[in-house]
């Protein structure tokens, strides 16, 4: 990869990063907000520890006890106060059950003059859950698996599982009733929608019962007898005991790299905060734009940043590894490779895109030729879902570790 490229954008993923993590914005929240009684604390989600902490250090004593419930490794070390639970996301597990069970018993002693701190964060949907009666954890790993392989978005996932949940669409906030709950929310769910972030524990389920039914029968679900008579049940439409503010989204995301762009010597151009399709055709469109600007055939000149954020969905065709970040990255490899000086990097703010350790993928126009001088065919390479090992053969992954934050991914196309 051309160096200066390659060094801009290791800055801009360090900048972007680092001016997303939410202890600042969870403090902001907190100063805004006045307690009336006792506090107690639930934090589920990748950044559940990372805001527990910022939490923790502002309440001090205030603070009586709590709960985080996060992914493996991405506690950094104790909370005063807190008890903390790693467990399983993608797929919930055994500690998933235990720390959701324990956050239930937390929530159902708390009474008139008592407050719930609730601090919400991607990836809350697998590791907060208490299936209803009748229902496994491996019935709903293989109902996760089944849209996660159908392509289907975050809000048409979440809508259909958590009907089989004792503690999503709103639940949770009627377990805690009557004692009131401040939601603390770092986004990572396009239109910012609370019913879908988590599965909305503490939020209205806007998601009527023919929504979820025309779910089911576009993605052709194979669902048990309990499972559709779950489905037919209607689910809380209000949450009166509930405040909840949002402090990150994938438009802060965005706003993170158009800046980070412009100290770097680029015109920053955010082309959309809503990116929602398949991961691949987005690597596709973006290297089109790059062959345009190229040609001079766009409105865009070089240097220039081209931004896109928001949530990609991948169908799993092939048994490889990668990630949605990774397959844009791969997919837009092809394209770009009668280009001089451009480079596209997409980028999970987690850190941990699928179920790798790496974060996203990072291309130019030597990848495609490279890995074909290797004896590695690219098109075999999405064809087999397979763009990590494909990434990883010509050092293009982006390796951070898990961030403490979650707000959707970012793809920075840049062009000098």
């Amino acid at each position: 990869m051309t160096d200066k490229l390659r060094q801009d954008a290791e800055v801009m993923i360090k900048r972007i990063i680092a001016e997303n993590m939410p202890g600042t914005s969870v403090r902001t929240a907190l100063e805004a907000h006045t307690f009336t009684g006792n506090i107690y604390l639930v934090a589920i989600g990748k950044a559940a520890w990372t805001m527990a902490k910022a939490a923790s250090e502002f309440l001090g004593d205030q603070l009586k006890s709590g709960i985080v419930i996060t992914k493996y490794d991405h506690a950094a070390g104790s909370i005063d106060r807190v008890e903390i639970v790693e467990a399983g996301h993608p797929i919930s597990d055994e500690n998933t059950i235990r720390g959701t069970e324990k956050a239930i018993a937390l929530a159902e002693k708390l009474g008139d003059g008592d407050e719930l701190l609730f601090l919400v964060s991607g990836g809350g949907s697998a590791l907060f859950e208490a299936p209803r009666e009748g229902i496994s954890l491996a019935d709903i790993a293989a109902l996760n698996g089944q849209l996660l392989a159908s392509g289907a978005d975050i809000v048409e996932i979440n809508m259909v599982r958590k009907r089989l949940s004792k503690v999503k669409a709103g639940r949770f906030a009627q377990i805690a009733a009557p004692a009131k709950i401040f939601a603390v929310v770092l986004s990572d769910v396009l239109g910012d929608r609370l019913d879908s972030i988590a599965s909305g524990p503490a939020a209205p389920d806007l998601a009527t019962v023919e929504d979820v039914q025309r779910v089911a029968e576009a993605y052709k679900l194979s669902l048990s007898e309990l499972q559709k008579r779950y489905l037919l049940d209607e689910t809380p439409k209000e949450a009166p005991n509930v405040e909840t503010v949002i402090t990150g989204s994938v438009k802060t995301l965005c706003e993170s790299a158009k800046s980070a762009a412009l100290e770097l010597g680029y015109t920053p151009v955010v082309l959309t905060a809503s990116l929602n399709c398949e991961a691949r055709e987005a690597g596709r469109f973006l290297a089109g734009i790059a062959a345009d600007i190229k040609s001079g055939a766009s409105s865009f000149k070089a240097p220039c940043a081209i931004i896109a954020g928001g949530e990609t969905v991948v169908q799993l065709k092939g048994a490889g590894k990668g990630g949605r970040n990774q397959e844009l990255a791969f997919a837009a490899a092809r394209g770009l490779g009668d280009l001089n000086d451009v480079l596209l990097f997409s980028l999970g703010s987690d850190g941990t895109d699928g179920p790798t350790d790496a974060a996203g993928g990072m291309v130019d126009n030597q990848t495609a030729g490279k890995l074909r001088e290797m004896g590695i065919d690219p098109a075999r390479v999405l064809a087999e879902n397979d763009c990590y090992h494909g990434l990883k053969a010509v050092d293009g992954l982006i390796i951070t570790g898990p961030t403490g934050t979650n707000v959707n991914d970012v793809a920075v196309l840049l062009c000098r």
